[in-house]
C-alpha cells in the first residue's frame, strides 16, 4: 500500500472553546480534507505561550477544549492523528536546529511579528514572539506534508517555513520536501463575520477579542440570546424600512447557512420582512446545523479525549522520529 498523502494544521489554545470562525475558516475544510489525505491535526500549545505565557495552566485546560471541538466537529481520530504540540518533544529539538540555521532578518520581516509585537509592547518582548515562525516551520516540516491547509490571505506566511527548509537542504542534504498551500475555493466561508460592527457601522469578522462569537460548544439558547442581539442594518427601523444585506451581520451568516439565503435578502432589500424575521429564521437554521456537533461534544469525556491525545501522540512521535533521524543523519550527529 502507498504512503498516504499527509497534511498538516493546528490551532492555538488561546481560548478554551471554538467559534464559527474557527470552523468555517478552517476546522470544516479539515474534516473534508480527511477524506483524502492522512491529517495530523494539531493543538499547538506551546505557540500560546507567546500571548500567554503567565497562564500554563490555562493553556493546557484549553487544549483538551479545543481537541474536543475538533472530534465533535468531525475529525476521525481512527482516520486522523489529533495531539497536542508538546506532547511530541521532536518538534522541540528541530525548532533548536532551524533556530540555529534562520537569519534574524528573515524574522524581523515577517509582518505578523511587528503586529504581535505592538499588542504585547516592547518591554514584554521575548524571543517565542519573533522565532514564532520558526517553531511553525519545525511544526510543518516534521511531518513533510504533501500540503498545509491554509487560507488565501494566510498563505504568504507559509512561504518563510519553506525557505527555512530549503536552507537546511542546502546546508546538509535533502530531507525536507517542498509542501503546497492547500487553499479553500469557498472563500465566503474563510471570512465569517461578527455579530457586531465597528463605529463605522462596517462588520467585523468573528473573534474572540472582539468578543462578538458564537461558539461549537454553546447551547441553543445561548446561541439565540447572541442572535437576537446583533448587528442589523441601522436604518431600518420598521419592516417595511428597506435594509441593506451586505452591511447586515445577520444577513450574512444567513447567506452561509439558509438555502433560501438569496429570497430573504430580497425580501429584506424590499421592506418585506424585518430584522426579528431574519434573526429567528437564522436561530432556527444555525441551531439545527450544530445540533449534532454539539451532541458529539456533550458525548466526550475527559477520559475519552485523554485517550484520543495519548493515541495521536504515539502516531505522530512515530513518523517525526524517523524525521528527526534523517535530520541527525544528515547533519552527522549520530
Amino acid at each position: 500500500m502507498s504512503d498516504p498523502k499527509r497534511i498538516l494544521s493546528g490551532m492555538q489554545p488561546t481560548n478554551e472553546r471554538l467559534h464559527l470562525g474557527n470552523y468555517e475558516g478552517a476546522l470544516r475544510n479539515w474534516v473534508e480534507l480527511q477524506e483524502i489525505y492522512k491529517l495530523y491535526c494539531c493543538v499547538v500549545d506551546w505557540h500560546a505561550l507567546t500571548t500567554m505565557a503567565d497562564d500554563p495552566a490555562q493553556i493546557a485546560r484549553n487544549s483538551k477544549e479545543i481537541a474536543k471541538d475538533y472530534i465533535a466537529a468531525g475529525i476521525d481520530p481512527a482516520k486522523s492523528t489529533v495531539f497536542i504540540q508538546s506532547h511530541v518533544k521532536e518538534h522541540a529539538e528541530l525548532h533548536l536546529i532551524f533556530s540555529m540555521i534562520t537569519p534574524l532578518g528573515w524574522l524581523e520581516r515577517v509582518p505578523t511579528y511587528k503586529e504581535k509585537q505592538q499588542t504585547v509592547g516592547t518591554e514584554r518582548e521575548a524571543y517565542g514572539l519573533l522565532g514564532y515562525p520558526v517553531l511553525q516551520a519545525a511544526d510543518i516540516l516534521l511531518y513533510k506534508p504533501y500540503g498545509v491547509p491554509v487560507g488565501r490571505d494566510q498563505a504568504p506566511h507559509l512561504e518563510l517555513s519553506r525557505e527555512i527548509g530549503r536552507r537546511f537542504n542546502r546546508l546538509y542534504g535533502e530531507v525536507f520536501p517542498e509542501f503546497a498551500n492547500i487553499i479553500p475555493e469557498d472563500e465566503l466561508r474563510a471570512k465569517v463575520p461578527g455579530l457586531d460592527a465597528d463605529d463605522d457601522g462596517r462588520l467585523r469578522k468573528m473573534s474572540k477579542s472582539y468578543d462578538n462569537c458564537i461558539y461549537l460548544s454553546d447551547t441553543a439558547d445561548e446561541t439565540a440570546a447572541k442572535i437576537k442581539g446583533a448587528f442589523t442594518t441601522p436604518t431600518k427601523m420598521r419592516k417595511t424600512d428597506p435594509g441593506v444585506p451586505e452591511g447586515c451581520a445577520v444577513c450574512q451568516l444567513l447567506r452561509l447557512y439558509s438555502p433560501n439565503w438569496q429570497i430573504q435578502w430580497e425580501e429584506d432589500r424590499q421592506g418585506i420582512r424585518g430584522c426579528m424575521q431574519n434573526k429567528s429564521e437564522f436561530i432556527e437554521v444555525l441551531n439545527e446545523h450544530l445540533r449534532p456537533i454539539r451532541e458529539r461534544r456533550a458525548a466526550i469525556g475527559d477520559a475519552d479525549i485523554d485517550a484520543i491525545l495519548r493515541k495521536g501522540a504515539q502516531e505522530a512521535r512515530e513518523f517525526a522520529a524517523q524525521t528527526m533521524d534523517e535530520v541527525r543523519l544528515a547533519m552527522h550527529f549520530v
